[in-house]
């Protein structure tokens, strides 16, 4: 009777709060990237983004769909049709985030341009 409970709780849950996508594997996807970098500067309709690509209106929707879900793009309506823009506070977030590594990686830069230098003055 417990699993029952448990089981049944946790497809409540799940339905109800449905996973978002990770923002990460969102953008691995090469179209994802190229409709993020297209709609940096304006937002754009689904068939303004498809004209771009080599593929259906209904894979760039997809797409959108997938961005969508991780909060990277927001949709506008504007009479008929929906328009499609980047979400800079998510943009950010991500930023912020990687920000520990930028610094990880300048230090080890740092280190070994020290280390280099070192290497240059003891042959002369």
């Amino acid at each position: 009777m417990i699993a029952y409970i448990f089981a049944t709780d946790c497809f409540h849950k799940q339905t109800i709060y449905p996973m978002r996508r990770d923002v990460f594997q969102a953008i691995a996807d090469p179209t994802r990237r190229a409709i993020i970098l297209l709609i940096a500067s304006q937002a754009m309709t689904p068939n303004a983004l498809a004209e771009h690509f080599d593929s259906t209106r209904q894979a760039v929707s997809k797409h959108l769909r997938i961005l969508t879900e991780c909060r990277l793009v927001q949709q506008e309506q504007s009479g008929r049709e929906i328009y499609y823009r980047l979400n800079d506070a998510k943009l950010k977030e991500i930023d912020d985030w990687l920000e520990q590594f930028r610094k990880i990686w300048e230090s080890r830069f740092n280190e070994l341009d020290t280390i280099l230098l070192t290497m240059k003055n003891k042959k002369k």
